[in-house]
Protein backbone atom coordinates (compact mmCIF):
# COMPACT_ATOMS: atom_id res chain seq x y z
CA UNK A 1 0.00 0.00 0.00
CA UNK A 2 2.84 2.40 0.55
CA UNK A 3 4.44 1.89 -2.35
CA UNK A 4 1.49 2.32 -3.90
CA UNK A 5 0.77 5.76 -2.45
CA UNK A 6 4.25 7.01 -3.18
CA UNK A 7 4.25 6.02 -6.99
CA UNK A 8 0.82 7.82 -7.14
CA UNK A 9 2.34 10.84 -5.79
CA UNK A 10 5.17 10.91 -7.64
CA UNK A 11 2.56 10.74 -10.48
CA UNK A 12 0.42 13.45 -9.16
CA UNK A 13 3.54 15.73 -8.05
CA UNK A 14 4.30 15.69 -12.34
CA UNK A 15 0.41 16.23 -13.14
CA UNK A 16 -1.47 19.60 -12.44
CA UNK A 17 -4.28 17.96 -9.92
CA UNK A 18 -4.42 20.64 -7.03
CA UNK A 19 -5.13 17.51 -4.61
CA UNK A 20 -2.45 14.58 -4.02
CA UNK A 21 -4.04 10.94 -4.18
CA UNK A 22 -4.75 10.15 -0.91
CA UNK A 23 -8.22 11.61 -1.45
CA UNK A 24 -10.18 13.89 0.28
CA UNK A 25 -9.25 18.31 0.44
CA UNK A 26 -6.85 19.33 2.58
CA UNK A 27 -4.31 22.13 2.29
CA UNK A 28 -0.23 22.18 1.68
CA UNK A 29 1.95 23.69 4.77
CA UNK A 30 5.29 24.63 3.76
CA UNK A 31 7.48 23.79 6.62
CA UNK A 32 10.52 25.29 5.08
CA UNK A 33 12.62 28.74 6.31
CA UNK A 34 13.63 30.70 3.36
CA UNK A 35 17.75 30.82 3.02
CA UNK A 36 18.78 34.72 3.25
CA UNK A 37 21.30 36.63 5.07
CA UNK A 38 19.25 36.76 8.01
CA UNK A 39 19.07 32.91 8.02
CA UNK A 40 20.57 31.57 11.43
CA UNK A 41 23.29 29.33 10.50
CA UNK A 42 25.93 27.14 12.73
CA UNK A 43 28.01 29.53 14.08
CA UNK A 44 31.41 28.17 12.42
CA UNK A 45 29.57 27.90 9.13
CA UNK A 46 29.55 30.74 7.17
CA UNK A 47 26.26 32.89 6.48
CA UNK A 48 24.53 32.19 3.16
CA UNK A 49 25.18 34.82 0.40
CA UNK A 50 23.36 35.98 -2.76
CA UNK A 51 24.93 37.78 -5.61
CA UNK A 52 23.35 39.63 -8.43
CA UNK A 53 25.20 38.55 -11.72
CA UNK A 54 22.54 39.99 -13.93
CA UNK A 55 19.57 42.40 -12.80
CA UNK A 56 17.86 44.75 -14.80
CA UNK A 57 16.27 45.65 -18.61
CA UNK A 58 18.29 44.29 -21.82
CA UNK A 59 19.23 46.19 -24.42
CA UNK A 60 16.59 44.24 -26.52
CA UNK A 61 13.58 44.73 -24.17
CA UNK A 62 13.12 42.40 -21.67
CA UNK A 63 13.68 42.20 -18.21
CA UNK A 64 16.40 39.46 -17.01
CA UNK A 65 17.63 38.69 -13.25
CA UNK A 66 20.25 35.90 -12.82
CA UNK A 67 22.09 35.57 -8.90
CA UNK A 68 24.44 33.24 -7.70
CA UNK A 69 24.57 31.72 -3.67
CA UNK A 70 26.73 30.47 -1.64
CA UNK A 71 25.92 27.90 1.30
CA UNK A 72 26.78 25.72 3.35
CA UNK A 73 25.46 22.02 3.16
CA UNK A 74 23.71 22.47 6.58
CA UNK A 75 22.09 26.00 7.04
CA UNK A 76 18.40 26.84 6.85
CA UNK A 77 16.31 24.31 6.68
CA UNK A 78 18.19 21.20 5.33
CA UNK A 79 18.83 17.50 5.07
CA UNK A 80 21.66 15.62 6.97
CA UNK A 81 22.30 12.81 4.81
CA UNK A 82 23.57 9.53 6.77
CA UNK A 83 27.28 10.27 5.32
CA UNK A 84 27.22 13.37 7.81
CA UNK A 85 27.81 11.27 10.59
CA UNK A 86 28.23 7.40 9.25
CA UNK A 87 31.26 6.31 6.58
CA UNK A 88 30.34 4.69 4.02
CA UNK A 89 26.47 5.26 4.31
CA UNK A 90 24.43 6.95 1.76
CA UNK A 91 25.00 10.65 0.73
CA UNK A 92 22.52 12.97 0.12
CA UNK A 93 21.93 12.31 -3.56
CA UNK A 94 21.57 8.39 -2.69
CA UNK A 95 18.63 8.91 -0.08
CA UNK A 96 15.83 6.76 -1.49
CA UNK A 97 12.40 8.78 -1.79
CA UNK A 98 11.01 6.21 0.26
CA UNK A 99 12.55 8.06 2.95
CA UNK A 100 11.34 11.44 1.78
CA UNK A 101 8.24 11.04 1.07
CA UNK A 102 5.38 9.47 3.57
CA UNK A 103 2.95 9.81 6.49
CA UNK A 104 3.99 11.82 9.25
CA UNK A 105 3.24 12.23 12.52
CA UNK A 106 4.14 15.24 15.21
CA UNK A 107 5.32 14.73 18.35
CA UNK A 108 4.88 17.53 20.46
CA UNK A 109 7.36 18.59 23.31
CA UNK A 110 6.77 22.65 23.01
CA UNK A 111 6.04 22.77 26.89
CA UNK A 112 9.01 20.70 27.89
CA UNK A 113 11.09 22.12 25.66
CA UNK A 114 10.17 25.68 26.88
CA UNK A 115 10.68 24.89 30.59
CA UNK A 116 14.69 24.18 29.47
CA UNK A 117 16.87 24.76 26.55
CA UNK A 118 19.15 21.73 26.92
CA UNK A 119 15.73 19.25 26.49
CA UNK A 120 16.32 16.54 25.17
CA UNK A 121 13.43 14.02 23.65
CA UNK A 122 13.46 11.19 25.74
CA UNK A 123 11.75 7.62 24.89
CA UNK A 124 8.66 8.33 27.94
CA UNK A 125 7.47 11.17 25.35
CA UNK A 126 7.58 8.91 22.30
CA UNK A 127 5.77 6.27 24.75
CA UNK A 128 3.15 8.92 25.83
CA UNK A 129 2.96 10.16 22.11
CA UNK A 130 1.93 6.65 21.22
CA UNK A 131 -0.63 5.78 24.17
CA UNK A 132 -2.93 9.19 22.81
CA UNK A 133 -2.39 8.34 19.50
CA UNK A 134 -1.56 4.72 18.75
CA UNK A 135 1.82 2.55 17.44
CA UNK A 136 3.95 5.16 15.21
CA UNK A 137 4.23 2.79 11.83
CA UNK A 138 7.22 1.94 10.12
CA UNK A 139 8.12 3.87 7.42
CA UNK A 140 6.75 7.05 8.94
CA UNK A 141 8.60 10.34 8.94
CA UNK A 142 8.52 11.66 12.75
CA UNK A 143 8.57 15.30 12.83
CA UNK A 144 9.61 16.66 16.67
CA UNK A 145 7.88 19.86 17.39
CA UNK A 146 10.07 21.95 20.25
CA UNK A 147 8.50 25.05 19.57
CA UNK A 148 11.77 26.79 18.52
CA UNK A 149 10.74 27.69 14.94
CA UNK A 150 9.06 30.95 16.79
CA UNK A 151 13.02 32.26 17.64
CA UNK A 152 13.99 31.52 14.12
CA UNK A 153 16.40 34.81 12.89
CA UNK A 154 17.00 35.19 16.43
CA UNK A 155 20.33 33.33 17.06
CA UNK A 156 20.32 33.90 20.80
CA UNK A 157 17.03 32.58 21.41
CA UNK A 158 17.24 29.75 18.76
CA UNK A 159 20.73 28.76 19.44
CA UNK A 160 21.26 29.86 23.02
CA UNK A 161 23.82 31.97 21.66
CA UNK A 162 24.36 35.06 19.80
CA UNK A 163 28.52 34.24 19.30
CA UNK A 164 30.10 32.65 16.57
CA UNK A 165 33.16 30.97 15.70
CA UNK A 166 34.01 28.13 17.89
CA UNK A 167 33.22 30.06 21.29
CA UNK A 168 29.55 30.15 19.66
CA UNK A 169 29.27 26.51 18.93
CA UNK A 170 30.31 25.87 22.96
CA UNK A 171 27.51 27.07 23.84
CA UNK A 172 24.99 26.37 22.11
CA UNK A 173 21.53 25.20 23.96
CA UNK A 174 18.59 24.22 22.24
CA UNK A 175 16.72 20.98 22.69
CA UNK A 176 17.09 18.25 20.63
CA UNK A 177 16.48 14.30 20.79
CA UNK A 178 18.05 11.84 23.40
CA UNK A 179 20.05 9.07 22.02
CA UNK A 180 18.16 6.51 23.67
CA UNK A 181 14.74 7.75 22.31
CA UNK A 182 16.89 7.84 18.59
CA UNK A 183 17.43 4.16 19.02
CA UNK A 184 13.83 3.56 20.13
CA UNK A 185 12.81 5.37 16.78
CA UNK A 186 15.33 2.99 14.60
CA UNK A 187 14.14 0.06 16.37
CA UNK A 188 10.45 1.55 15.05
CA UNK A 189 12.00 1.39 11.16
CA UNK A 190 11.26 4.91 10.57
CA UNK A 191 11.48 6.41 7.35
CA UNK A 192 13.12 9.54 8.55
CA UNK A 193 13.68 11.91 11.70
CA UNK A 194 12.79 15.86 11.27
CA UNK A 195 13.20 18.52 14.17
CA UNK A 196 12.43 22.60 14.57
CA UNK A 197 15.95 23.20 15.88
CA UNK A 198 19.15 23.36 14.57
CA UNK A 199 20.44 19.58 15.18
CA UNK A 200 18.47 16.62 16.01
CA UNK A 201 21.50 16.22 19.21
CA UNK A 202 20.27 18.78 21.82
CA UNK A 203 22.59 21.97 21.73
CA UNK A 204 25.11 21.26 24.52
CA UNK A 205 25.73 17.32 23.09
CA UNK A 206 29.33 16.94 22.44
CA UNK A 207 29.15 13.44 20.78
CA UNK A 208 26.57 14.08 18.53
CA UNK A 209 25.17 10.30 19.75
CA UNK A 210 21.87 11.18 18.11
CA UNK A 211 23.25 11.64 14.63
CA UNK A 212 25.50 8.68 14.83
CA UNK A 213 22.34 6.21 15.57
CA UNK A 214 20.24 7.41 13.57
CA UNK A 215 22.52 7.75 10.53
CA UNK A 216 24.83 4.73 10.93
CA UNK A 217 20.89 2.82 10.11
CA UNK A 218 20.58 5.61 7.16
CA UNK A 219 18.09 7.63 8.44
CA UNK A 220 18.35 10.84 7.34
CA UNK A 221 17.31 14.04 9.52
CA UNK A 222 15.40 17.11 8.55
CA UNK A 223 16.55 19.99 10.71
CA UNK A 224 15.43 23.89 10.90
CA UNK A 225 11.75 23.10 10.16
CA UNK A 226 9.05 25.66 10.35
CA UNK A 227 5.37 25.32 10.90
CA UNK A 228 4.93 22.20 12.95
CA UNK A 229 2.28 23.96 15.00
CA UNK A 230 0.24 23.83 11.88
CA UNK A 231 0.26 19.52 11.84
CA UNK A 232 -1.89 17.48 13.71
CA UNK A 233 -0.12 14.88 15.50
CA UNK A 234 -0.93 12.16 12.78
CA UNK A 235 -2.55 12.24 9.40
CA UNK A 236 -0.20 14.78 7.16
CA UNK A 237 1.74 13.47 4.38
CA UNK A 238 5.57 14.82 3.69
CA UNK A 239 6.84 15.45 0.91
CA UNK A 240 10.81 16.50 1.65
CA UNK A 241 12.91 17.17 -1.72
CA UNK A 242 16.69 18.38 -0.95
CA UNK A 243 18.92 19.61 -3.43
CA UNK A 244 20.82 16.54 -5.15
CA UNK A 245 24.21 17.05 -4.51
CA UNK A 246 26.41 14.32 -5.69
CA UNK A 247 28.31 13.06 -2.42
CA UNK A 248 27.14 16.05 -0.07
CA UNK A 249 26.78 15.35 3.45
CA UNK A 250 23.49 17.18 3.44
CA UNK A 251 21.89 20.67 1.62
CA UNK A 252 18.92 22.81 1.04
CA UNK A 253 15.69 20.79 1.63
CA UNK A 254 12.31 22.01 0.45
CA UNK A 255 9.41 20.58 2.85
CA UNK A 256 6.16 20.48 3.09
CA UNK A 257 2.73 18.87 4.06
CA UNK A 258 -0.02 17.97 2.86
CA UNK A 259 -2.55 18.24 5.75
CA UNK A 260 -6.16 16.92 5.38
CA UNK A 261 -9.53 18.95 6.39
CA UNK A 262 -10.27 17.34 9.65
CA UNK A 263 -14.25 17.56 9.09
Amino acid sequence: MKSFVLVSLLIWASSSQAEPPMGGQGEWVDLTHELSSESVFWPTAEPFELTIDSKGWTDRGYYYSAYSFRTAEHGGTHIDAPVHFAEGRESVDMVPLSRLIGPAVVVDVSESANASSDYQIGVADLVNWERAHGRISEGAIVLLRTGYASHWRDARRYLGTAERGAKGAANLHFPGLHPDAASWLVERGIASVGIDTASIDFGASTDFASHVTLMTENVPAFENLARLEELPAVGAYVVALPMKIKGGSGGPLRIVAWVPNSK
